[in-house]
């Protein structure tokens, strides 16, 4: 026989190894791996890495198989990878229920075990009893089939187990929003059963979607039918998700080895070779030991101060594993292999020394991987003083065969048996270098001839729908019916994907269907879903936005392709509008906003577009994999003819014309208006006060609500202005029966000012007579009631003026309800005393058909989408009950880049979204924050819209932001419209309601970026934001901002550059903004006091005892705290008084600082040192709070208004005062410390160190 080379007989010494190791405890039966010689149970993670070893080791000798006996070993290992893989394929395909229920649920309780039995790969622990949620495990198995796939082994063997694999991608594509156990089956450190956001399962699962996509599974063997799809925005939301999270880990945990696993192999999930470098860095600095790295920070896990007797630990306790967490050998396993990828041959080789020294060697010579090493029990004193001097010993299982397994292909790979690529055969290692530029190509198709023509005159050359056939063109909402037929099987009860989103990346893919090419209009261009797809500016501005998304995300074979279509609904008065001739003249050119673009037609784009077969649309369970599947024939058959016809609108007009009486048409006035709830008052941002029941409002004529017979009231506080008469309250019959009452904003001081418009005498007649508009009263009234509601009705027929129809509109809602008929009324007068009480009741058909006052909404809503009357628009959305169809799409971008959202009017209205909710439980809930408010909660669903589009195209404008307040918010832009405007509240809060939303989305721009910008005003009466660029105003509207009058004649004086760092710290306010490190600061304030009181709310000393500086979970107890403050202003002196504590303890001045500190008390102190020094210097606030007191002003004070109209009672030119210089809010601070805590020197020199 011939001898064996040299690299032959080295290949047997590992082969050898390999079978005593790791193959000699596989179940021959399930081909599963136990976790010890003890435990019988096989987790999938660890199953995965195990068999990692045989997988190379078999590719090692594929290489050198030269005889036949190499050639049978390579064949028995891979076999052994094939046992395994399908092994846990046929456990998870029996729990098969479970994941048909989690694309729906998303239920802890209904995912998939993380381990099985090894004896017969059945559950082994109930449900509930674990936590079986790890999105990371599962990703991990999907991205191993891949690339053993890859590598040529074959482990899917029929169609139906190709359908639990798509079905698995669908389990695994909302990672981005699913809070999981994590790697470490955890979840919340403190091990209390709470899941959560994971960058580690992110990381894996993107990796595994992008691994999967196009992938088929039965190899160079296979057809159309076993290829896998994947949504490319799925993993691409993964990533965005994964990027904005690291180098943390989760809320709790602030940094985690695990994340090796992510940055390197096997994920290779970031793309960005800084972040790599950086959380690889932030891993080794924190987490690296002489045995190995640590977990995560205060990892309590088998270290000698951990109590066995129980899973979980007592929040006080975590303070304890600081410096004694257990060190794991496993992860010098993943350095190796993250190095040689990297092909940085020194750090290879330091780390496998490193390793060597720490790998326990059995009686037989062999090296093993122990799982963890803890410091001995006797020596945790001296561990606690040094950390890392004391010797460890060998804790858990040895060997520990996932470390052994990924230690062996280091091996391999050093040695030289394996290459990098034969790990990796789909290149995911070569993600993070970069890329050539995309060219993004851009279609523009227009609707009908007439359209073409229109385009042409401006040398704009495009074809209609009907020129580019044989491609049809589609809406984006048909790609995502077709693709819930993607996995369906019937014989597994598996019912394909449930998601109906489909983002950019995918409509810019053609799609071939037979012998039929598909193209897709993008999802945002759809204009059934909501009222800003009708304003052209703000679409082009998306478009915009998309294509230099496209610029960035785009990794697919061929150029990405938007498709859009020009139709009538963009005509402007028959026009086609200025702004998209000239995005098309830019188009053209060939870059827009620095991307480079080609216009062009569809069939010059068909050799460089991606195309994607839609095959898994065949009869392929029915055995005609050829014939496209019954249902679908018929949907795309109705929908070719039905997708781009045009609507019509209701006409309100018609029918005969009655004189005008002008006494009911008074009475509608303003009935919009009423609804409003926005506060802007100056002196007081935020604040409102409980409102006062007033005596005159219970003895007026209106009964209040609850007073009333028969009526199931659900009744919140309100009150009325004071010259005001009562308020109505808007009685909804109809569908609910719930009253909710308007909340007026009411000036705590009682100021002398009303946030309704002073409306006439009739108004207020009408007012006393309205709870008679209630059909369940007596007979008589009934009568009265038909009458006028006659009268409104013909009014409404005799009116051109879209306004005066929305307030009778919202009259007759108010009274009446959305499901009043109305048909036939108006018309003529009725005798008949019953016919008119039926009639009353809303049910009578006359003429052969109802006419809802909803209907009549309907189409008042389309005419002022036509006619860009916003405010209008807005209005009439919210009583329609209109959704912003990605709201809860939106809210789930924010919440998932660790942004939480509050929604209402702070500071009582104010409810917290931390977690993702369903669309109907959001709406509710911003419902309940406002009210009656429809203006405002359809304001702040369309700003979170916006905001979930900066976040992901803009990131960095929401550094430093906890919290985004959008009831703060929308205060804060009327409020800046009033200053730039220089207007009162209530005609800011007009021009606010009245933006369009391309000027509104602008506007949030620049509120949160910071940026300068002025109103202009362009032709037609209409306002634009310039910074400054061009809008439409055309309506009054109201947010109801008054201002005091003494403040008004004191800002008349003061110039522009005056007010300055009050409106920016009133913005930083608003927008939660703080220094940088600002949370990690304050923890080093906090261990040194036993708490910091901050508006009554106390962040105690045992905070540090459980959580670590940089972990989010801290950051959000003292965002909370400072939250409590209303005033945006005086919550920025409150963080500025904690920044100069943080110096004082940076600096290490004093060892302690005492008791509680009562964070107020220093911006108080600092404000009294401030007015003695004005007084001193006869400064600007000697025209206010430094006057020498009289009187009445003792009397003002009290009362609690300053004279300037400073917040919490704090000088208004203390807010004003710049930071830093002798006069700075800093020094007054700094002086402030020095005098409000005992423990600083009150005599002898100090070093001061605050810049």
């Amino acid at each position: 026989m011939r001898s064996r080379s040299n690299s032959g007989v080295r290949l047997d010494y590992y082969q050898r190894i390999v079978h005593r190791l790791i193959l000699a405890h596989q179940e021959p039966v399930t081909g599963l791996f136990p976790a010890s010689n003890v435990n019988s149970h096989a987790w999938i993670r660890d199953n995965v890495y195990c068999i990692l070893a045989v997988w190379g080791l078999s590719m090692a000798y594929k290489k050198i198989a030269d005889q036949d006996e190499d050639r049978a070993k390579c064949y028995e290992l891979e076999q052994s990878c094939v046992k395994l893989m399908r092994g846990l394929l046929m456990a998870m395909m029996n729990q098969k229920d479970k994941v048909e229920k989690f694309k729906m649920t998303q239920s802890p309780c209904d995912s998939l075990h993380a381990k099985y039995s090894s004896k017969n790969g059945l559950p082994v622990v109930g449900d509930n009893e674990w936590g079986h949620l790890q999105i990371d495990a599962v990703s991990l198995y999907l991205l191993i089939l891949a690339q053993m796939t890859a590598s040529g082994l074959q482990i899917v063997f029929t169609l139906d187990e190709v359908s639990f694999i798509q079905n698995l991608v669908f389990y695994i594509e909302s990672a981005y929003s699913i809070p999981d156990y994590g790697i470490w089956e955890r979840g919340d450190k403190t091990n209390h059963g709470e899941p959560e956001l994971n960058a580690s399962s992110i990381g894996m699962a993107k990796a595994a979607l992008e691994a999967m996509n196009e992938l088929d599974l039965f190899g160079a063997r296979g057809g159309p039918a076993s290829v896998i799809h994947v949504l490319a925005d799925e993993a691409h939301k993964c990533q965005a998700v994964l990027q904005s999270m690291l180098p943390r880990e989760s809320n709790s945990k602030e940094l985690d080895s695990g994340l090796l696993c992510v940055i390197g192999f096997p994920a290779f999930a970031v793309d960005d070779a800084q972040l790599i470098h950086n959380t690889k860095d932030a891993i080794l600095s924190r987490l690296q030991g002489k045995y190995g790295c640590k977990r995560f920070l205060r990892d309590g896990y088998r270290t000698p101060k951990e109590d066995p007797s129980r899973l979980y630990y007592e929040r006080w306790e975590l303070r304890m594993f600081e410096n004694i967490e257990c060190e794991w050998p496993l992860f010098f396993c993943y350095l190796i292999l993250f190095h040689a990828f990297q092909n940085d041959k020194r750090s290879v080789q330091e780390y496998a020394d490193r390793l060597e020294k720490i790998m326990v060697r059995s009686e037989d010579g062999t090296l093993l991987v122990p799982e963890s090493y803890a410091v001995r029990q006797d020596l945790v004193g001296q561990e606690y003083q040094k950390p890392g001097s004391q010797i460890r010993e060998v804790v858990g299982r040895c060997p520990f065969l996932w470390g052994q397994s990924l230690f062996i292909l280091g091996r391999l790979l050093q040695e030289g048996f394996l290459a990098v690529g034969e790990l990796d055969p789909l290149n995911r290692r070569l993600g993070a270098q970069k890329k050539p530029d995309v060219v993004v190509q851009v279609v523009i198709i227009a609707e009908d001839n007439e359209i073409r023509d229109k385009l042409a005159e401006h040398d704009l050359h495009v074809q209609t729908i009907a020129e580019v056939a044989p491609i049809e063109v589609q809406p984006a909402r048909v790609l995502s019916h077709l693709y819930t037929y993607l996995g369906r099987n019937r014989k597994l009860g598996l019912s394909g994907r449930k998601s109906r989103d489909v983002g950019i990346l995918s409509t810019s893919k053609l799609y071939s269907l037979k012998d039929r090419i598909f193209a897709f209009t993008p999802q945002f261009a759809d204009l059934s879903r909501f009222y800003i797809a009708s304003d052209n500016e703000l679409m082009i501005d998306i478009l915009k936005g998309e294509i230099n998304f496209l610029k960035s995300a785009w990794d697919l074979l061929g150029r990405p392709l938007v498709t859009l279509v020009l139709k009538r609904i963009h005509l402007d008065q028959d026009k086609i509008p200025l702004a998209m001739i000239q995005t098309m003249r830019k188009l053209k050119s060939g870059y827009i906003n620095g991307t480079r673009v080609m216009l062009g037609s569809l069939k010059d784009f068909l050799n460089t577009s991606a195309i994607t077969d839609l095959s898994f649309l065949g009869s392929t369970e029915d055995g005609y994999p050829d014939r496209l599947h019954s249902d679908v024939q018929t949907y795309l058959d109705e929908h070719l003819l039905r997708s781009f016809s045009n609507r019509s609108t209701m006409n309100l007009r018609g029918g005969q014309l009655r004189p005008r009486t002008l006494r009911r048409r008074m009475s509608c006035k303003g009935a919009i208006k009423k609804t409003r709830s926005i506060n802007v008052d100056s002196d007081n941002l935020g604040m409102e006060g409980p409102a006062p029941l007033t005596e005159r409002r219970l003895s007026s004529v209106v009964p209040p609500p609850w007073l009333q017979p028969n009526k199931q009231s659900h009744v919140s506080v309100f009150a009325t202005t004071p010259e005001e008469g009562p308020s109505t309250p808007s009685l909804h019959l109809g569908n609910e029966l719930v009253i909710r009452e308007n909340i007026y904003p009411v000036d705590p001081h009682g100021s002398n000012r009303t946030t309704i418009d002073r409306r006439s005498e009739f108004v207020r007649q009408h007012e006393i007579t309205v709870p008679k508009i209630l059909i369940q009263r007596h007979r008589a009234e009934t009568n009265f009631a038909d009458t006028e509601v006659e009268e409104l009705i013909a009014m409404l027929r005799e009116t051109e003026n879209l306004e005066e129809q929305g307030d009778i509109l919202q009259f007759l809602v108010d009274t009446q309800g959305l499901d009043f008929n109305t048909a036939g009324l108006g018309f003529k007068n009725k005798s008949d005393d019953s016919a008119s009480a039926a009639a009353g009741a809303g049910g009578m058909l006359e003429e052969g058909r109802v006419v809802t006052v909803r209907d009549l909404l309907k189409g008042l809503y389309e005419k002022a989408c036509q006619q860009k009357l916003w405010g209008l628009v807005r209005h009439t959305a919210g009583m329609l009950g209109k959704r912003v169809e990605d709201l809860a799409k939106a809210v789930t971008d924010l919440l998932v880049r660790q942004k939480q959202v509050t929604v209402g009017m702070p500071p009582n209205n104010e409810h917290t979204i931390t977690a993702p909710l369903p669309e109907g439980e959001l709406r509710q809930l911003i419902h309940d924050a406002y009210g009656d408010d429809e203006s405002t909660s359809m304001l702040t669903q369309e700003l979170m819209v916006y905001l979930a589009m900066f976040i992901r195209t803009e990131p960095q404008l929401f550094h430093e932001m906890l919290r985004l307040r959008v009831g703060l918010i929308i205060q804060v832009m009327a409020k800046e419209l009033s200053r730039t405007l220089n207007c009162d509240g209530e005609a800011a809060s007009e021009h606010l309601l009245n933006l369009s939303p391309f000027e509104m989305k602008n506007l949030l721009y620049h509120i949160l970026s910071g940026k300068e910008f002025a109103v202009s005003s362009v032709a037609r009466g209409n306002l634009s934001i310039v910074s400054c660029k061009s809008s439409r105003v055309s309506k009054k509207s109201q947010i109801g901002l008054g201002d005091p009058e003494g403040e008004d004649a004191l800002l008349a004086t003061i110039d522009d550059r005056q007010g300055q760092w009050l409106r920016r710290r009133r913005l930083d306010g608003a927008l939660n903004r703080v220094p940088r490190d600002f949370y990690s600061r304050v923890w080093t304030v906090l261990e040194k006091c036993q708490g910091l009181a901050i508006e009554g709310r106390v962040l105690q000393q045992s905070l540090t005892q459980e959580m670590t500086p940089g972990e989010l979970k801290f950051a959000l107890e003292v965002e909370t705290a400072l939250n409590q403050i209303p005033q945006p202003e005086y919550r920025q002196l409150v963080v500025e008084a904690l920044m100069v504590l943080t110096l004082v303890t940076e600096h290490n001045m004093v060892p302690s600082l005492g008791g509680i500190i009562y964070v107020e008390h220093l911006v108080h102190k600092a404000n009294q040192l401030f007015l003695e020094d004005q007084r001193k210097v006869q400064g600007d606030a000697t025209l206010c709070c430094a006057k020498i007191k009289d009187g009445k002003e003792q009397q003002q004070a009290a009362s609690g208004m300053l004279l300037c109209g400073g917040a919490a009672y704090i000088c208004q030119h203390l807010y004003d005062s710049a930071p830093s210089g002798s006069y700075g809010t800093m020094t007054y601070l700094s002086r402030a410390v020095a005098l409000v805590l005992d423990c600083v020197p009150k005599h002898g020199e100090m070093e001061c160190a605050i810049s």
